[in-house]
């Protein structure tokens, strides 16, 4: 029987588990209108990936309404030919090569130092005594900020992320959003004229001295990309290692096997973003009509790709609902490349552009959690939640280990 009747995936059944809504939406619905907010929602791989792989016909326009308020100005997403392509090179010269090197010993620092108070106790929160700060900690050292303002830097990207992410958000909420914004914009101006006269191998002294058709980017531009990157680089990273440790424990031969063989890591991480991806929904606009799944959508048309319905496809995967890290069908050499053959990090030419990097930093940070965290169950009693549309992950993941001194 179809789950489907008066349907709507604004709904509070939705937002609580969409994970069984769909596959009655990929068989019966699978361009779904949401009249409230005008815009249509894809569930199926194959249409999914069309939409992302044909950027000329659904365009990241919206993004100049859903994201451009908030991040000051153009994101990556939404620029095109010769300007997109110089920029992404630039941005990705901080996640490659020596960057990447420069990272690793920070990131098993945060993580270490992180997890240290909590050995001796026995207990942890990995996501919100843990997961939180080590992403944001992470996205600090790779801008060279001083991560005593970790905090203020938390609470602003708190109101800025919301403002994206929201489908329907409140005129107060939305004013918040433009506050955090503004307290960003004013904390990061001072930093970006010091990193002109006093570059370092920081992300922000690689915008502050590459140039774009021979030009230095403007502060306004160097701005934009900075909150593109906290933004992107601090989202998904909690959220990603929660789920990765809670699909483990839930599977403990899969655990043995990880904890046994660590080459087998990059599968789980890989088969985690494929199961449970933290980014569930990108936004496309028309640029013309166009015929998508037998449907005729209009020019102008919003459309979101439905990032955790696509990859439960059976007509992509065998056994979608079934999280196994040992599956043929993962191809986990590409699983952290644009050319992934599960959509967690979209397709096409606007994948994200740290895939490559968000791979390495959960595997680092997983590996110390494995090791420190001997024994892990998950809290008796325990009952787990997730919370989010646009983005989503637990809201909690309190785990029990051995103590250590």
């Amino acid at each position: 029987m179809s789950l489907l009747k008066k349907f709507s995936v604004l709904s509070e059944e939705f937002h609580k588990d969409p994970y069984k809504y769909f596959s009655d939406l990929r068989q019966y619905d699978p361009i779904h209108y949401e009249e409230s907010i005008d815009s249509y929602f894809i569930s199926r791989y194959e249409d999914v990936r069309y939409v992302l792989q044909n950027p000329d016909i659904f365009t990241t326009k919206s993004l100049a309404k859903r994201a451009e308020p908030v991040m000051r100005g153009p994101v990556l997403a939404q620029m095109h030919g010769k300007e997109h392509t110089a920029k992404r090179k630039i941005v990705v010269k901080s996640f490659v090569g020596d960057a990447l090197k420069r990272l690793i010993p920070l990131i098993k620092q945060n993580a270490e130092g992180l997890l240290s108070p909590y050995l001796s106790k026995g207990r942890i929160d990995l996501v919100n005594e843990f997961g939180k700060t080590f992403a944001v900690y992470v996205t600090m050292d790779m801008l060279g900020l001083d991560k005593k303002d970790h905090q203020l830097i938390a609470n602003w990207h708190s109101g800025v992320a919301d403002f994206i992410t929201s489908m329907q958000q409140t005129p107060e909420a939305r004013a918040h959003s433009l506050w955090c914004s503004e307290q960003l914009a004013q904390y990061l101006a001072p930093v970006i004229e010091e990193r002109r006269e006093n570059p370092g191998s920081d992300l922000i002294s690689i915008l502050c001295t590459s140039e774009y058709e021979g030009v230095a980017m403007s502060n306004t531009n160097i701005l934009a990309l900075i909150l593109n990157i906290l933004l992107a680089a601090t989202e998904p990273a909690d959220k990603t290692l929660a789920l990765l440790i809670y699909h483990l424990l839930n599977n403990p031969s899969q655990m043995r096997d990880v904890l046994e063989d660590r080459s087998l890591l990059p599968n789980a991480i890989a088969e985690t973003l494929r199961f449970t991806p933290p980014v569930q929904l990108i936004p496309r606009q028309l640029s013309q009509g166009a015929t998508i799944g037998g449907i005729t959508l209009p020019e102008g048309s919003t459309v979101f790709c439905m990032i955790g319905a696509a990859n439960r496809d059976p007509a992509a995967f065998e056994r979608p609902d079934v999280f196994d890290i040992h599956r043929a069908d993962l191809h986990v050499k590409s699983a952290f490349t644009g050319t992934a053959r599960h959509l967690a990090f979209g397709s096409g030419l606007h994948n994200c552009v740290g895939a490559a990097f968000a791979g390495a930093e959960i595997e680092v940070v997983a590996n110390i959690v494995l090791d420190r965290l001997q024994n892990m169950k998950l809290e008796d009693d325990f009952q787990y939640t997730e919370t989010g549309l646009y983005t989503r992950g637990p809201v909690s993941l309190p785990i029990l280990f051995d103590p250590v001194n």
